[in-house]
């Protein structure tokens, strides 16, 4: 049994490409995991598809016959040509896939290293799969020692602690202005992907959240997602003064906010302008604090740096994970022939007893007796043997003994 991925990330594809790659409703995905497995040498498949990263994640009994047919399947579900899926993709097979998926779990293969929405889109991919039986017993042991592995890195250091987004840092600077934002009020202005990384930010944290946009279908679906209000455009200077925050990532070219509003405020807020050109233009008010763009930016780059040093730490953890879980693999790998050795001793035991009893060398009353000595004394045998590659198994040095154990026995590889 081999593990196998075909991984298109931000590293190796454009998103025009990662489009045309990604399996964008449940029933697209369910069709090509059915296809996946219809080939003899996959055994067990699910599809990790996100905006930055299409992942096929398997277990197959012929890598080089499995990936042919992962390819073929891409062709033909995205249309991009074989020459291109194959010059761009990444392969893992084995311990680098393990390696792979792990680093993938713990957010240190991510676009923003450290951000923690990986692994619930990993958690969710490959659910679906065993909920349709697209997943068994060899994938569920690398997921979950994955999901193992993420958090010790999560716990070991510091690397999802500091926010790497602009809107994910502003909602840390609100966090920092208030101490909580239990039961604060927000207003969040616009559609793009900073304003959905602050209302989901924010309503994580507790607040009340209100949207809006001047084209208010477009935040309709992130408002019922956060369970916030929709406010019209056209009444924001009536309605600046009932927020404790504010969060505005336009496109317009001018300020949609500005001085001569007349804002009259009586407790503290904060005005977090994550747009360029700027939303917000110049404020003098005892009562508002503006945090611009750039200050923001600046604290993202520190935080960078600082993961980029987590990062080194937490790739430790990976590697020491990847070679845990293969030696216990392995030792998974060596019960099934022992389980064969005992029950053949077993076998073995019957068939003399009955012999012995045949022949006439026994009383027939005593072949259950016969059948017990004998397989006691067999066991007493293996015994010492079972421990050594027992042993064998948990340092790790057991490929070899498997490949004898197997061939001596007559069993096929699984």
């Amino acid at each position: 049994m081999h593990y196998l991925i075909l991984s298109f990330t931000h590293k190796n594809t454009t998103l025009p490409i990662r489009d045309k790659l990604a399996f964008n409703d449940d029933k697209t995905k369910e069709t090509f995991l059915a296809r996946t497995l219809e080939a003899p040498y996959l055994n067990e498949a699910f599809v990790l598809s996100t905006c930055n990263r299409i992942e096929l994640i398997s277990s197959c009994n012929n890598p080089g016959e499995a990936a042919k047919h992962l390819f073929m399947l891409l062709h033909e579900h995205s249309g991009i040509s074989l020459n291109e899926l194959e010059g761009r993709a990444e392969l893992f097979e084995d311990q680098g896939a393990i390696h792979h998926l792990f680093s993938v779990a713990s957010s240190l293969d991510s676009l923003i290293v450290g951000e923690t929405q990986i692994s619930g889109q990993l958690k969710d991919a490959y659910r679906f799969a065993l909920e349709r039986s697209y997943c068994g017993d060899k994938l569920t042991r690398a997921v979950n020692y994955a999901f193992k592995c993420a958090a010790e890195v999560r716990n070991r250091t510091d690397i999802s602690s500091k926010p790497v987004s602009v809107a994910s840092v502003a909602v840390a600077a609100a966090r920092r202005a208030f101490g909580t934002l239990s039961g604060k009020r927000a207003l969040v202005i616009g559609s793009g992907e900073m304003s959905v990384i602050a209302a989901r930010t924010l309503k994580n944290h507790g607040a009340e959240v209100s949207l809006m946009n001047r084209t208010m279908a477009k935040v309709e679906a992130l408002a019922e997602e956060v369970s916030g209000t929709l406010v019209p455009f056209t009444r924001l200077k009536d309605v600046l003064a009932e927020y404790d925050m504010i969060f505005t990532a336009t496109s317009a070219e001018e300020p949609i906010i500005d001085g001569k509003l007349g804002l009259k405020k009586e407790r503290e807020c904060h005005w977090f302008d994550m747009a360029v050109p700027r939303d917000i233009g110049d404020i003098d008010h005892a009562m508002v604090t503006v945090h611009r763009v750039d200050d923001l930016k600046n604290t993202v780059d520190e935080n960078i740096m600082l993961r980029e040093e987590e990062a080194k730490a937490s790739f430790a953890i990976v590697g020491r994970y990847t070679a845990e879980f293969y030696a216990w693999l392995k030792s998974l790998n060596i019960e099934p022939l022992i389980k064969e050795l005992y029950r053949r001793a077993d076998t073995a035991a019957a068939t003399e007893a009955a012999r012995v009893v045949g022949k006439g060398y026994l009383p027939e009353t005593y072949e259950a007796q016969a059948q017990k000595m004998a397989l006691q004394a067999i066991k007493r045998f293996l015994h010492p043997q079972v421990q050594q590659l027992r042993k064998a198994a948990d340092e790790g040095d057991i490929d070899a003994m498997i490949d004898s154990m197997a061939f001596i026995l007559d069993m096929s590889e699984e």
